[in-house]
Protein backbone atom coordinates (compact mmCIF):
# COMPACT_ATOMS: atom_id res chain seq x y z
CA UNK A 1 0.00 0.00 0.00
CA UNK A 2 3.27 2.24 -0.35
CA UNK A 3 5.94 2.61 -1.78
CA UNK A 4 7.23 2.09 1.49
CA UNK A 5 9.89 4.18 2.90
CA UNK A 6 12.69 5.82 0.95
CA UNK A 7 15.64 7.42 3.14
CA UNK A 8 17.39 10.13 1.60
CA UNK A 9 19.04 11.00 4.38
CA UNK A 10 21.21 7.70 4.43
CA UNK A 11 23.84 6.51 1.75
CA UNK A 12 25.41 3.55 3.49
CA UNK A 13 23.89 0.33 3.57
CA UNK A 14 24.09 -1.70 6.71
CA UNK A 15 23.82 -5.80 6.71
CA UNK A 16 23.26 -6.82 10.48
CA UNK A 17 23.04 -10.55 11.27
CA UNK A 18 21.07 -12.24 13.94
CA UNK A 19 21.02 -15.47 15.56
CA UNK A 20 24.12 -16.99 14.37
CA UNK A 21 26.84 -14.89 13.58
CA UNK A 22 26.70 -11.71 15.58
CA UNK A 23 29.34 -9.71 13.28
CA UNK A 24 27.90 -7.69 10.24
CA UNK A 25 28.37 -9.61 6.94
CA UNK A 26 28.51 -8.71 3.29
CA UNK A 27 26.43 -9.81 0.39
CA UNK A 28 27.45 -12.78 -1.02
CA UNK A 29 27.27 -13.67 -4.48
CA UNK A 30 27.04 -17.47 -3.83
CA UNK A 31 24.46 -19.50 -2.70
CA UNK A 32 25.08 -22.12 0.22
CA UNK A 33 24.20 -25.39 -0.39
CA UNK A 34 24.93 -27.06 3.12
CA UNK A 35 21.74 -28.00 5.01
CA UNK A 36 20.92 -25.67 7.35
CA UNK A 37 19.43 -26.14 10.98
CA UNK A 38 17.93 -22.73 10.89
CA UNK A 39 15.48 -20.86 9.26
CA UNK A 40 16.98 -18.22 7.50
CA UNK A 41 14.84 -14.89 7.26
CA UNK A 42 15.92 -11.73 5.73
CA UNK A 43 14.34 -8.53 6.23
CA UNK A 44 14.85 -4.94 3.39
CA UNK A 45 14.18 -1.79 4.61
CA UNK A 46 14.24 1.24 2.90
CA UNK A 47 15.22 3.18 5.53
CA UNK A 48 16.90 1.96 9.49
CA UNK A 49 15.07 1.32 12.61
CA UNK A 50 16.53 4.53 14.04
CA UNK A 51 13.43 6.50 11.97
CA UNK A 52 11.24 5.89 14.71
CA UNK A 53 8.04 4.92 12.55
CA UNK A 54 7.70 2.37 9.75
CA UNK A 55 11.33 0.89 9.39
CA UNK A 56 11.40 1.15 13.40
CA UNK A 57 7.91 -1.34 13.41
CA UNK A 58 9.29 -3.89 11.06
CA UNK A 59 12.50 -3.97 12.71
CA UNK A 60 10.56 -4.23 16.05
CA UNK A 61 8.20 -6.97 14.69
CA UNK A 62 11.39 -9.10 13.24
CA UNK A 63 12.37 -8.87 17.15
CA UNK A 64 9.16 -10.11 18.45
CA UNK A 65 9.64 -12.67 16.18
CA UNK A 66 13.07 -13.83 17.18
CA UNK A 67 11.54 -13.72 20.85
CA UNK A 68 8.97 -16.37 20.18
CA UNK A 69 10.28 -18.49 18.25
CA UNK A 70 13.44 -18.62 19.53
CA UNK A 71 17.66 -17.33 18.00
CA UNK A 72 18.31 -20.99 18.11
CA UNK A 73 15.15 -22.07 15.50
CA UNK A 74 15.96 -18.49 13.19
CA UNK A 75 18.70 -16.77 11.72
CA UNK A 76 17.69 -12.96 10.69
CA UNK A 77 19.04 -10.69 8.26
CA UNK A 78 18.13 -7.09 7.95
CA UNK A 79 20.04 -5.04 4.90
CA UNK A 80 18.89 -1.57 5.35
CA UNK A 81 19.00 1.97 3.44
CA UNK A 82 17.94 -0.33 0.25
CA UNK A 83 16.15 2.03 -2.43
CA UNK A 84 13.65 1.02 -4.65
CA UNK A 85 14.63 0.47 -8.10
CA UNK A 86 17.62 -1.81 -9.53
CA UNK A 87 19.43 -1.86 -6.66
CA UNK A 88 16.82 -3.39 -4.48
CA UNK A 89 16.68 -6.47 -7.41
CA UNK A 90 20.32 -6.79 -7.00
CA UNK A 91 19.70 -6.81 -2.85
CA UNK A 92 16.81 -9.33 -3.42
CA UNK A 93 18.92 -11.86 -5.99
CA UNK A 94 21.50 -12.21 -3.41
CA UNK A 95 20.09 -12.58 -0.41
CA UNK A 96 18.19 -15.81 -2.44
CA UNK A 97 21.61 -16.51 -3.63
CA UNK A 98 23.05 -16.84 0.23
CA UNK A 99 20.52 -19.39 0.85
CA UNK A 100 17.48 -17.48 2.99
CA UNK A 101 14.48 -19.60 3.24
CA UNK A 102 11.93 -16.65 3.38
CA UNK A 103 12.72 -12.56 2.40
CA UNK A 104 10.52 -9.76 3.39
CA UNK A 105 10.71 -6.80 1.59
CA UNK A 106 8.66 -4.04 3.40
CA UNK A 107 8.27 -1.03 0.97
CA UNK A 108 5.36 -1.04 -1.83
CA UNK A 109 7.89 0.00 -4.35
CA UNK A 110 9.97 -2.98 -3.95
CA UNK A 111 7.23 -5.20 -6.11
CA UNK A 112 8.87 -5.39 -9.28
CA UNK A 113 11.81 -6.17 -8.44
CA UNK A 114 10.43 -9.11 -6.18
CA UNK A 115 8.32 -10.57 -8.28
CA UNK A 116 11.17 -10.91 -10.92
CA UNK A 117 13.09 -13.06 -8.42
CA UNK A 118 11.04 -14.47 -7.43
CA UNK A 119 10.60 -16.44 -10.16
CA UNK A 120 14.27 -16.89 -10.57
CA UNK A 121 13.95 -18.88 -7.01
CA UNK A 122 11.05 -20.35 -7.09
CA UNK A 123 12.25 -22.63 -3.70
CA UNK A 124 12.59 -19.20 -1.94
CA UNK A 125 9.07 -17.78 -0.11
CA UNK A 126 8.61 -13.51 -0.94
CA UNK A 127 6.64 -11.66 1.49
CA UNK A 128 5.88 -8.17 0.10
CA UNK A 129 4.86 -5.31 2.61
CA UNK A 130 2.04 -3.01 1.04
CA UNK A 131 2.06 -5.09 -2.31
CA UNK A 132 -0.78 -5.59 -4.59
CA UNK A 133 0.26 -8.95 -6.68
CA UNK A 134 1.13 -12.49 -4.97
CA UNK A 135 2.77 -15.37 -7.24
CA UNK A 136 3.28 -18.90 -5.84
CA UNK A 137 6.44 -18.32 -4.00
CA UNK A 138 5.30 -14.42 -3.04
CA UNK A 139 2.63 -13.26 -0.64
CA UNK A 140 1.80 -10.12 0.38
CA UNK A 141 0.79 -8.40 4.00
CA UNK A 142 -0.16 -5.08 4.68
CA UNK A 143 -2.63 -2.85 7.09
CA UNK A 144 -5.52 -1.05 7.58
CA UNK A 145 -3.76 2.25 8.61
CA UNK A 146 -6.89 4.27 7.49
CA UNK A 147 -8.93 2.94 10.34
CA UNK A 148 -6.57 4.36 12.50
CA UNK A 149 -6.79 7.73 10.48
CA UNK A 150 -10.44 7.76 11.36
CA UNK A 151 -9.38 8.53 14.85
CA UNK A 152 -6.48 10.57 14.19
CA UNK A 153 -9.38 12.56 12.53
CA UNK A 154 -12.03 12.45 14.65
CA UNK A 155 -9.73 14.45 17.36
CA UNK A 156 -8.32 16.58 14.70
CA UNK A 157 -11.62 17.91 13.83
CA UNK A 158 -12.69 18.41 17.29
CA UNK A 159 -9.65 19.93 18.91
CA UNK A 160 -8.43 22.72 15.46
CA UNK A 161 -9.58 25.99 16.85
CA UNK A 162 -8.75 27.12 12.38
CA UNK A 163 -10.50 24.34 11.11
CA UNK A 164 -7.49 24.02 8.85
CA UNK A 165 -5.38 20.48 9.36
CA UNK A 166 -2.85 18.94 7.18
CA UNK A 167 -1.70 16.08 5.85
CA UNK A 168 2.22 15.57 5.31
CA UNK A 169 2.54 13.00 2.71
CA UNK A 170 4.88 11.17 0.88
CA UNK A 171 3.76 9.82 -2.51
CA UNK A 172 0.82 10.14 -4.32
CA UNK A 173 0.04 6.58 -3.92
CA UNK A 174 -3.25 4.36 -3.28
CA UNK A 175 -2.44 3.63 0.63
CA UNK A 176 -1.52 7.85 1.17
CA UNK A 177 -5.51 8.62 -0.53
CA UNK A 178 -6.93 6.51 1.52
CA UNK A 179 -5.58 7.70 4.87
CA UNK A 180 -6.04 11.46 3.74
CA UNK A 181 -9.68 10.66 3.02
CA UNK A 182 -10.76 8.52 5.89
CA UNK A 183 -8.42 11.58 8.19
CA UNK A 184 -10.33 14.74 6.39
CA UNK A 185 -14.07 12.28 6.67
CA UNK A 186 -13.55 11.91 10.27
CA UNK A 187 -12.38 15.39 10.72
CA UNK A 188 -16.05 16.88 9.09
CA UNK A 189 -18.40 14.92 11.40
CA UNK A 190 -16.73 16.92 13.64
CA UNK A 191 -16.56 19.83 12.00
CA UNK A 192 -18.59 19.79 8.81
CA UNK A 193 -16.42 23.00 7.14
CA UNK A 194 -12.97 21.24 8.06
CA UNK A 195 -10.30 21.70 5.15
CA UNK A 196 -7.38 19.52 5.24
CA UNK A 197 -4.10 20.39 2.96
CA UNK A 198 -2.33 17.79 0.94
CA UNK A 199 1.40 18.18 0.54
CA UNK A 200 3.16 15.69 -0.43
CA UNK A 201 7.17 15.86 0.24
CA UNK A 202 8.34 12.77 -2.30
CA UNK A 203 9.95 10.37 0.17
CA UNK A 204 8.70 8.39 3.34
CA UNK A 205 11.77 10.05 5.38
CA UNK A 206 13.37 13.40 4.68
CA UNK A 207 13.49 15.00 8.30
CA UNK A 208 14.10 18.81 6.32
CA UNK A 209 11.56 18.19 3.67
CA UNK A 210 8.84 16.96 6.47
CA UNK A 211 10.08 20.28 8.83
CA UNK A 212 9.89 22.88 5.97
CA UNK A 213 6.56 21.49 4.78
CA UNK A 214 5.43 21.30 8.58
CA UNK A 215 6.50 25.56 8.47
CA UNK A 216 4.64 26.28 4.92
CA UNK A 217 1.68 24.46 6.86
CA UNK A 218 1.59 26.00 9.78
CA UNK A 219 1.65 29.82 8.39
CA UNK A 220 -0.98 28.76 6.18
CA UNK A 221 -3.32 28.58 9.30
CA UNK A 222 -2.59 24.73 9.78
CA UNK A 223 -3.09 23.97 13.57
CA UNK A 224 -3.05 20.10 13.31
CA UNK A 225 -0.88 18.25 11.53
CA UNK A 226 -1.12 14.26 10.43
CA UNK A 227 1.71 12.66 8.76
CA UNK A 228 2.11 9.84 6.41
CA UNK A 229 5.91 9.85 6.56
CA UNK A 230 8.28 8.17 8.97
CA UNK A 231 10.17 10.59 10.80
CA UNK A 232 9.25 13.04 13.70
CA UNK A 233 10.44 15.96 12.40
CA UNK A 234 6.81 17.69 11.54
CA UNK A 235 6.27 16.62 15.19
CA UNK A 236 8.96 18.54 16.68
CA UNK A 237 7.94 21.55 14.07
CA UNK A 238 4.52 21.69 15.53
CA UNK A 239 6.11 21.48 19.54
CA UNK A 240 8.09 24.69 18.46
CA UNK A 241 5.38 26.57 16.61
CA UNK A 242 2.88 25.86 19.88
CA UNK A 243 -0.16 24.48 17.59
CA UNK A 244 -2.28 22.45 19.14
CA UNK A 245 -0.33 19.04 17.41
CA UNK A 246 -0.05 15.90 15.68
CA UNK A 247 0.43 12.60 15.48
CA UNK A 248 2.98 9.86 15.24
CA UNK A 249 3.25 7.25 12.53
CA UNK A 250 4.08 4.10 12.94
CA UNK A 251 5.16 4.11 16.52
CA UNK A 252 4.68 6.44 19.70
CA UNK A 253 6.55 9.55 18.54
CA UNK A 254 5.74 11.22 22.03
CA UNK A 255 9.53 11.21 23.27
CA UNK A 256 10.47 13.73 20.62
CA UNK A 257 7.13 16.22 20.81
CA UNK A 258 5.68 15.50 24.23
CA UNK A 259 2.87 18.73 24.23
CA UNK A 260 2.45 18.30 20.60
CA UNK A 261 1.99 14.41 20.23
CA UNK A 262 -1.21 13.69 20.58
CA UNK A 263 -1.31 10.27 19.88
CA UNK A 264 -0.27 7.90 17.12
CA UNK A 265 -0.85 4.91 15.31
CA UNK A 266 0.98 2.40 15.48
CA UNK A 267 2.27 -1.43 13.28
CA UNK A 268 2.32 -4.23 14.92
CA UNK A 269 3.87 -6.47 12.82
CA UNK A 270 4.78 -9.23 15.42
CA UNK A 271 2.06 -11.41 14.90
CA UNK A 272 2.73 -11.70 11.23
CA UNK A 273 6.15 -12.29 11.17
CA UNK A 274 5.53 -14.74 13.64
CA UNK A 275 3.34 -16.69 11.59
CA UNK A 276 5.13 -16.41 8.08
CA UNK A 277 8.17 -18.06 9.87
CA UNK A 278 6.93 -20.36 11.72
CA UNK A 279 4.94 -20.98 8.73
CA UNK A 280 8.72 -22.42 6.73
CA UNK A 281 9.62 -23.80 9.90
CA UNK A 282 6.38 -26.36 9.76
CA UNK A 283 6.61 -26.49 5.86
CA UNK A 284 2.64 -25.13 5.71
CA UNK A 285 3.84 -21.64 3.85
CA UNK A 286 1.12 -20.73 1.48
CA UNK A 287 0.98 -18.00 -1.20
CA UNK A 288 -1.70 -15.75 0.40
CA UNK A 289 -2.73 -11.68 1.26
CA UNK A 290 -2.66 -10.08 4.56
CA UNK A 291 -4.52 -7.06 5.30
CA UNK A 292 -5.88 -6.22 8.57
CA UNK A 293 -6.62 -3.75 10.46
CA UNK A 294 -7.57 -2.17 14.77
CA UNK A 295 -9.94 -5.94 14.98
CA UNK A 296 -6.75 -7.57 15.11
CA UNK A 297 -4.47 -5.56 16.74
CA UNK A 298 -2.48 -4.66 13.88
CA UNK A 299 -3.53 -1.27 14.31
CA UNK A 300 -2.81 0.12 17.38
CA UNK A 301 -3.85 4.04 18.51
CA UNK A 302 -1.25 5.12 21.05
CA UNK A 303 -1.52 6.95 24.35
CA UNK A 304 -3.86 9.80 24.12
CA UNK A 305 -2.45 12.91 25.35
CA UNK A 306 -3.68 14.52 29.18
CA UNK A 307 -4.11 17.56 26.87
CA UNK A 308 -6.92 16.37 24.83
CA UNK A 309 -10.37 16.86 26.83
CA UNK A 310 -12.43 13.97 27.85
CA UNK A 311 -15.27 14.58 25.34
CA UNK A 312 -12.70 14.28 22.46
CA UNK A 313 -11.35 11.55 23.23
CA UNK A 314 -14.51 9.74 23.88
CA UNK A 315 -15.72 10.33 20.32
CA UNK A 316 -11.97 9.16 19.54
CA UNK A 317 -12.77 5.54 21.33
CA UNK A 318 -16.11 5.67 19.97
CA UNK A 319 -14.72 5.66 16.33
CA UNK A 320 -11.64 3.27 17.04
CA UNK A 321 -14.76 0.49 18.79
CA UNK A 322 -17.10 1.47 16.27
CA UNK A 323 -14.57 0.48 13.45
CA UNK A 324 -13.92 -2.97 15.65
CA UNK A 325 -17.41 -3.89 15.85
CA UNK A 326 -18.19 -2.85 12.20
CA UNK A 327 -20.62 -0.44 13.51
CA UNK A 328 -18.56 2.39 11.89
CA UNK A 329 -16.91 2.36 8.43
CA UNK A 330 -14.14 4.96 7.73
CA UNK A 331 -16.07 5.59 4.29
CA UNK A 332 -19.26 6.16 4.83
CA UNK A 333 -22.51 8.59 4.83
CA UNK A 334 -22.65 11.02 1.86
CA UNK A 335 -18.88 11.46 -0.05
CA UNK A 336 -18.85 13.48 -1.90
CA UNK A 337 -15.53 14.73 -4.02
CA UNK A 338 -13.43 17.75 -5.01
CA UNK A 339 -15.40 17.69 -8.90
CA UNK A 340 -18.73 17.24 -7.32
CA UNK A 341 -19.27 13.72 -8.40
CA UNK A 342 -20.96 11.81 -5.74
CA UNK A 343 -18.63 8.50 -4.28
CA UNK A 344 -21.17 7.40 -2.24
CA UNK A 345 -24.91 7.72 -0.90
CA UNK A 346 -26.42 8.49 2.45
CA UNK A 347 -26.36 4.67 3.92
CA UNK A 348 -23.67 3.49 1.57
CA UNK A 349 -20.49 2.48 2.60
CA UNK A 350 -17.41 2.32 -0.26
CA UNK A 351 -15.51 -1.41 0.51
CA UNK A 352 -11.59 -0.58 1.41
CA UNK A 353 -10.96 -2.31 -1.49
CA UNK A 354 -12.58 -0.59 -3.96
CA UNK A 355 -10.91 2.38 -2.61
CA UNK A 356 -7.59 0.59 -3.10
CA UNK A 357 -8.08 -0.30 -6.66
CA UNK A 358 -10.00 2.76 -7.61
CA UNK A 359 -8.62 6.30 -9.57
CA UNK A 360 -7.11 8.38 -7.01
CA UNK A 361 -9.49 11.73 -5.69
CA UNK A 362 -10.34 13.76 -2.63
CA UNK A 363 -12.99 14.42 -0.83
CA UNK A 364 -14.65 17.52 -0.92
CA UNK A 365 -12.46 20.43 1.25
CA UNK A 366 -9.75 18.22 0.68
CA UNK A 367 -6.98 20.85 -0.93
CA UNK A 368 -3.82 18.83 -2.85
Amino acid sequence: MTQKKSNLSHTRRNILKIGGAAAALPLLGGRAFAQMSKVKAAFVLIGTPDDNGWNFGHDLGRLDMLAALGEENVETTVVTNVAEGPDSERVFRELAQQGNDIIFGTSFGYGDAMLKVAKQFPDVKFEWATGFKTASNLSIYNAKFHEGRAVLGTIAGAMSETGVGAYLGSFPIPEVFMGVNAFHLAAQKQNPDFVTKVVYIGSWFDPAKEADAARALIDQGVDVITQHTDGPAALQVAEERGIIGGFGQGADMSAFAPKAHLTAIIDIWGPYYIKAVKSIMDGNWKEGSSWEGLAAGEVVIGPYNPKIPAEVVAAAEAVRLGIIDESIHPYDGLIVDTEGVVRAEVGDVIDDGEFWAAEAWYAKGIEA
